[in-house]
């Protein structure tokens, strides 16, 4: 029975993709920066662990408390939507070292484990801004497109040892609990001077034409965790598979 190891499983998508694993026999790691032991069922196969992917030492005592893993699954992160001019260096700083740095730190400390065992598996969770550029998202497209760099050229890297890395790249998804997740207010990141631009991006925000479920994106992990190809990235929801399907990729 194979393990898996979510980072940010406390809501949204690495929720979801905890429930979803489990559902299909796997032992689960969910992990979390405050434990929440409601959220998930009651299971012999799930452990509830804390971890913050910006501090070395809760990324090593949770690597440590999980024992051997399978599969690292680094879902957690932070968003910023807003103007660039009016968003905050200080905040852009912590969006990098969860969404960027914190993926990096994970996966240096289970590559170990893989590379000893010679098998084992990455996913790091994106976004569809890989595949189009999207406006006042400049901070957040950056720390995003870090990763796919990152991925692509460690995929190379690890090959060698039998250990596989993926990228999956979640569309537009609303329901989330992304923009609670915002600690800034996106209205005081929107100057005067970018009001009518910003309108009517908002409203086709209101309006999506598609729209990404957290089922579409646990159900792309899976598939891409049981992947033993050389396919790289896997977009997740039909805005996202619309867009690789157009070749909107942005190059690295």
């Amino acid at each position: 029975m194979k393990t898996a190891l979510i980072t940010g499983s406390s809501s949204g998508y690495g929720l979801e993709t905890a429930r979803f694993f489990h559902a299909n026999g796997w032992n689960v790691i969910a992990t979390m920066r405050t434990p929440r032991t409601e959220i998930l069922p009651q299971s012999d196969r799930i452990r509830i662990l804390p971890l913050d992917v910006t501090k070395a030492e809760s990324i090593s005592a949770a690597i440590e408390a999980s024992g051997p893993i399978d599969v690292l699954i680094n879902n957690a992160g932070i968003g910023l939507v807003g103007a660039f001019e009016a968003s905050p260096m200080s905040y852009v700083r912590k969006m990098f070292e969860t969404n960027t740095f914190g993926v990096m730190a994970m996966t240096q400390a289970v590559i170990p484990q893989f590379r000893v065992r010679r098998s084992g598996m990455v996913v790091n969770i994106t976004s569809s801004v890989a595949l189009a550029s999207m406006p006042l998202a400049a901070p957040y497209t950056a720390s995003k497109l870090a990763v796919e760099g990152f991925t692509a050229s460690l995929a190379h890297e690890l090959k060698a040892f039998g250990v596989r890395v993926k990228l999956v790249e979640p569309g537009y998804a609303p329901t989330t609990r992304f923009a609670e997740n915002l600690e800034l207010r996106v209205e005081d990141l929107i100057p005067e001077a970018y009001a009518a631009f910003a309108a009517p991006i908002f409203a086709d925000f209101s309006k999506p034409a598609m729209v990404t479920k957290e089922s579409d994106v646990a159900e792309t992990v899976w598939i891409a965790a049981n992947d033993t190809s050389e396919q790289l990235c896997f977009p997740a929801g039909p805005d996202a598979l619309a867009l690789a399907k157009a070749g909107r990729r942005l190059a690295l």
